[in-house]
């Protein structure tokens, strides 16, 4: 085993508790900690002057606190201020969130390096929420760095000072250098003129000329993109060249027949994706795709077509949700769309070992169930299919890539379909999913009306209940979505609880309101879910337990409280709950001063489209692929280095080269591909296992 791959805590500096505190940053072994490169570089001799900065500049800059204010709004609410000066001029510091231990860094006459985008305040140039470092020279003098002008600026964590991670990563490279080894063969650092990993480590970290390492940086997102990419070519290559499935014909019976009874005409995209479909399941192979489509767009009725081939053939269908609520919505729902053929059997598997479960699971063991649909109780080992031929994944980034894998490898590997009703971004869905075919129904039903969005502050909650009282007099019903169930000491947001019965005893006293959220037994949300959709509720209050799964097509009416909170493709969802019916419907979205940039921008976006797949890109560029499904389970790659809005291009790159190469040498069998076959084989092969080949 390589030296690089010892426990952190090993290294000279770091020990015991430093490792712990390290572990937060993802650094547990001396490779990582080689590869937590500077993300800024401090010019100690930096030339800026305050006089030369500009509006909207993006500038580091290194002066002298003069100047530290701390001010208490609330029990909640404070600001820090803090003014630097060069001399001559001064600059404005401003944190609206900030801790003691933050707070406590800052002291009159110390030299301090900030960075961030230049605004005005009262006529002066302001930073809020700079990044920032104080520079301790005396510090500085007892080590390495004392004779470098240019310093490396790392991401930190509570107990580990930038001095500290300095001397750590110099320690690390002073007594290890000489193990970084290539991981990328002579071809394709010629193909792209890299520098070898072991100057570009050093470089990055030591640099004196930060404008000279760009292709450094390059070298390493590379890396990363063209490793995972690598894994799913190979994935996908075992599933087209070694995973055969079952191959269907097409009969036309039970798929006819529902075409015929449908009240409504398929969309053309709907009817391309369901040629995709049928090619694929009438193919040898086993058909593995992704299928996304905004709310609303029909995902249900083409994914029961191709349940309704499977069963043409003899075999049975399954769907598995991440929610109860989500598999209850789809029973009714498919039952619906098949009420005229009571040949077709269809069960909701829940949770629990009832009598009734266990009569169930023994009619599935014998076939005797034609459509199995659930949770994950579909796949506990006692659970058994006596000839599953459709498996369909709903919502399945809630699902982990071994979860999916357990049901999409039993019994004779079924043919694939994973839903998304979170629209997908192309660079997103190339990294998560590039194993995977892509299925889109980008065209809504045409009845389907535009949803009118509007924001309004919260002190204009009256004018907003005034609107409801319109709607709700005109017989439709109302959704009003808060972000908690109950009062926070912690954070100061409106919650469900309160709000419900504020609205009950004070604002719609005469309205039949209810109150749902996640923490209600299922019986009484099933309870409460129903009496909304038949029109006894018209005001349901709710945290976002009503994200997915809920069709109501009398509620026109969507309020969410606190949006400034929510991510764009959550606010998307939620406001996809209206809009379901023939009524012009409306979105409201309340926000609570004080609203940042970031926010104004989301919910100036909400308000110029009602196209998923524009706003689910515009949700990444403002999140980042770590943020954007809100879950560890999604099979999100975590990238040290690679972004995958701001290197697009280069992810694609790096997929061709990754997909031609497998094509050509599936094993890294041939020489040239010695030193992959070596990496790859040590670093992604457990990963690539969780696909099952």
């Amino acid at each position: 085993m390589s030296n690089l791959e010892n426990d952190i805590k090993y290294l000279k500096g770091v020990g015991e508790h430093r490792s712990k505190l390290l572990h937060k940053l993802n650094i547990f072994t001396i490779r990582d900690l080689m590869e937590h490169f500077p993300r800024d570089y401090i010019n100690r001799r930096s030339a800026y002057k305050i006089r030369d900065l500009k509006l909207d500049q993006n500038c580091s800059f290194v002066g002298i606190i003069v100047s530290v204010e701390k001010k208490q709004f609330s029990r909640k609410k404070n600001q820090l201020n803090v003014v630097l000066t060069d001399g001559e001029d001064y600059l404005f510091l401003t944190w609206f969130r900030f801790g003691n231990w933050f707070l406590n860094q800052f002291e009159n006459g110390k030299q301090i390096w900030v960075s961030g985008v230049i605004s005005e305040f009262r006529g002066s140039p302001q930073i809020v929420h700079p990044q920032i470092e104080v520079l301790d020279d005396e510090e500085l003098k007892l080590s390495f760095w004392k004779t470098r002008s240019v310093l490396p600026v790392y991401h930190l964590t509570e107990g580990i000072t930038i001095n500290v991670m300095r001397k750590l990563v110099y320690n690390a490279f002073k007594l290890y250098a000489d193990d970084i080894s290539e991981n990328l063969p002579q071809y394709i650092l010629e193909k792209f003129t890299f520098t070898d990993r072991k100057t570009a480590m050093q470089k990055l970290h030591f640099t004196q000329h930060p404008a000279d390492i760009h292709k450094d940086k390059i070298r390493f997102i590379f890396e990363e993109l063209f490793f995972i990419q690598l894994m799913l070519a190979r994935c996908k290559y075992g599933h087209e060249k070694k995973l055969n499935g079952n191959q269907f014909i097409l009969k036309k019976t039970f798929t006819t027949k529902l075409k015929h009874s449908l009240p409504f005409q398929l969309t053309n995209a709907q009817k391309r994706v369901i040629r995709e479909f049928v090619e694929d399941m009438t193919s040898k192979k086993q058909m593995n795709r992704l299928l996304q489509g905004d709310v609303g767009s029909g995902k249900t009725i083409v994914t029961v077509f191709a349940m309704l081939l499977a069963i043409e053939n003899g075999f049975q269908s399954l769907m598995m949700t991440p929610t109860e609520i989500l598999a209850e919505q789809h029973y009714r729902s498919i039952s619906n769309l098949l009420s005229n053929q009571p040949e077709i059997k269809i069960a909701l598997l829940k949770g629990g070992n009832s009598k009734y479960k266990r009569e169930l699971k023994e009619k599935i063991r014998k076939g005797e169930i034609n459509i199995i649909i659930g949770t994950h109780a579909l796949i506990q080992k006692d659970v058994e299919f006596k000839n599953a031929g459709f498996l369909a994944i709903d919502e399945q980034h809630r699902f982990g890539v071994q979860q999916r894998s357990v049901l999409s490898h039993r019994n004779n590997n079924p043919d694939l379909i994973y839903l998304s009703a979170t629209p997908i971004p192309r660079s997103l869905a190339l990294t998560v999913y590039g194993d995977l075919d892509v299925s889109i129904i980008d065209e809504l039903p045409p009845n389907r009306k535009k949803i009118e969005t509007s924001y309004y502050n919260a002190n204009k909650n009256s004018v907003v209940y005034d609107k409801v009282d319109e709607q709700l007099n005109l017989g439709r019903q109302a959704y009003i979505v808060c972000p908690l169930i109950q009062e926070s000491e912690k954070i100061d947001l409106l919650d469900a609880e309160s709000l419900y019965e504020k609205l009950k005893k004070h604002i719609f006293p005469s309205r039949k309101i209810a109150l749902l959220h996640g923490k209600m037994k299922n019986n009484e949300k099933d309870k409460i879910m129903e009496n909304f959709k038949n029109g006894q509720i018209d005001i349901l209050v709710s945290t976002t337990v009503i994200e997915v799964g809920i069709d109501v097509p009398n509620a026109c009416v969507m309020i969410i409280q606190h949006a400034e909170r929510f991510g764009l493709s959550q606010l998307h969802q939620l406001r996809g709950r209206v809009g379901r019916g023939s009524d012009m419907s409306y979105c409201y979205l309340i926000v609570y001063p004080p609203i940042s940039e970031e926010g104004r921008e989301r919910l100036n976006i909400m308000i110029e489209s009602n196209d998923g797949f524009k706003i689910a890109e515009k949700d990444l560029e403002i999140r980042g692929q770590g943020d954007f499904f809100g879950t560890q389970q999604s099979g999100i790659p975590i990238f040290k280095h690679a972004n995958i809005i701001r290197d697009r291009q280069l992810l694609n790159t790096a997929r061709i080269l990754a997909f031609d190469l497998i094509e050509a040498d599936y094993k890294l069998e041939l020489e040239k591909n010695n030193i992959l076959n070596k990496v790859y084989f040590k670093e992604y092969f457990e990963r690539e296992k969780l696909f099952d080949f």
